[in-house]
């Protein structure tokens, strides 16, 4: 699935450029060129997500026994510096437009085109979303947020079209790609703040550490835990927890015990590696303390 997806950001990234580049010659507007260089970085992007999300399910090896996960995470982390560097270049040919305001022609012809795009791109955000509620993956969600931005800005050129064209609003053109480029900015902050994140093994969210607290603690042979540790890397997840049990046991059962555990906790988060360590209950040890 993963992988389908970014092919399909590629193929709709590259029909999108090719019908754009005709558009933006016919109509010189600068708001249409805001959105062609925005599909530009989308293939650069997407291609960069291909290799990465290859890569990323590439299997444990010798050398990378945790996996290849991480791959996801620097790839999002070169999407937020394309899409940043791309609203960087807008603003600065919005404000030389500013200065120096021009009549739209074949304004039809732009308006057709970004129709054409809002179509197609709603239709690869919905398979995205789709892809992402079953795998989680940290660059395909990049990808759609990236694509969810595009909605918006196609909408945008068509309003700047209608004002300008039909009002003679000169300068809505230019504003409305300084307003485009606002928000290209915002969605590379997001981007690579979630991208730092798994780069720097942040927890999972507190719902998932409390969902993981109920699964273990509603086993009743276990009396409590500690430790809990998690982090994400790339689609996989890896949870590390202490749990305590009655210290009279013999090994044997402590085993099975842990081994239920770690089962419910894999139907609960599927392909998570799971690592339980066991602990006689009362007993003192030096245990981590976090801020």
């Amino acid at each position: 699935m993963m992988r389908a997806a970014t092919y399909a950001s590629v193929a709709v990234a590259a029909t999108l450029i090719a019908a754009k580049i005709a558009a933006w010659i016919l109509t010189d507007s600068v708001s249409l060129l805001s959105t062609l260089i925005d599909s530009l970085l989308d293939l650069a992007a997407s291609l960069i997500n291909l290799l990465a999300v290859r890569h990323a399910l590439t299997p444990p090896d010798r050398e990378h026994r945790f996996g290849h996960g991480k791959a996801e995470p620097l790839a999002a982390l070169g999407q937020s510096a394309f899409i940043a560097g791309s609203a960087i270049f807008l603003v600065i040919e919005a404000m030389h437009r500013l200065y120096n305001p021009r009549v739209l022609e074949h304004s039809g012809v732009g308006i057709g085109v970004m129709v054409f795009a809002i179509v197609v791109t709603f239709a690869l955000t919905r398979y995205q979303a789709h892809v992402v509620r079953a795998t989680g993956s940290l660059a395909i969600k990049a990808d759609s947020v990236h694509y969810l931005s595009d909605l918006l800005v196609n909408n945008a050129m068509i309003v700047a079209f209608v004002l300008v064209t039909q009002f003679g609003w000169l300068h809505a053109d230019p504003l409305i790609g300084l307003a485009i480029a606002a928000y290209i900015l915002k969605s590379a902050w997001i981007i690579a703040k979630h991208a730092y994140d798994m780069l720097m093994d942040r927890e999972l969210p507190d719902e998932d550490r409390e969902r993981i607290k109920r699964i273990v603690l509603d086993h009743r042979e276990v009396i409590a835990l500690h430790d809990l540790r998690t982090r994400a890397s790339g689609p996989l997840i890896f949870i590390q927890v202490h749990i305590e049990m009655d210290g009279n046991m013999n090994l044997y059962q402590a085993h099975e015990i842990a081994e239920s555990v770690e089962a419910e906790l894999r139907e609960a988060f599927p392909g998570a590696e799971v690592i339980i360590h066991q602990d006689p209950h009362g007993i003192e040890e030096d245990r981590a303390s976090y801020a």
